[in-house]
């Protein structure tokens, strides 16, 4: 059975947001339907889900908050992933967090990896019946 999956990916980092979505695609299995849509940071990743929450079998959220010298990044991590935490449980839907919070720039470029992390565990719960 073909999966539909989105994928929703905060471009503000281009780099680490392609190395996020190149490591999650290399586990999505070849007969899912993927559609990728980027978004200007991780704030905005919870409603473009919800958006299309009744569109898709599950989703992938992408995008990295890199540490800066105020409280910004605090809050901005802990509303993101609360609002998707939010989203998957209310729709009963796998979202995986592919959010990666580093506190600068080298570590971001060593979690790139991590799509592939978010990848695996929405496909093993999209398999469990």
């Amino acid at each position: 059975m073909k999966k539909k999956i989105l994928i929703v990916s905060a471009n503000y980092y281009k780099d680490i947001a392609r190395g996020l979505i190149s490591s999650a695609l290399k586990l999505i299995p070849k007969t899912s339907r993927v559609k990728i849509i980027e978004v200007p940071g991780t704030f905005e990743i919870p409603v473009v889900i919800s958006r299309n929450i009744n569109k898709y079998d599950a989703f992938l959220a992408l995008g990295c908050v890199i540490k800066g010298k105020t409280p910004h990044f605090d809050f901005i991590s802990q509303a993101s992933i609360n609002a998707i935490m939010g989203l998957s449980i209310t729709s009963k839907k796998p979202i995986g967090n592919g959010i990666i919070t580093c506190l600068n720039m080298s570590q971001a470029k060593a979690r790139k990896i991590k799509g592939a992390e978010a990848a695996k565990a929405v496909i093993s719960i999209l398999s469990l019946k």
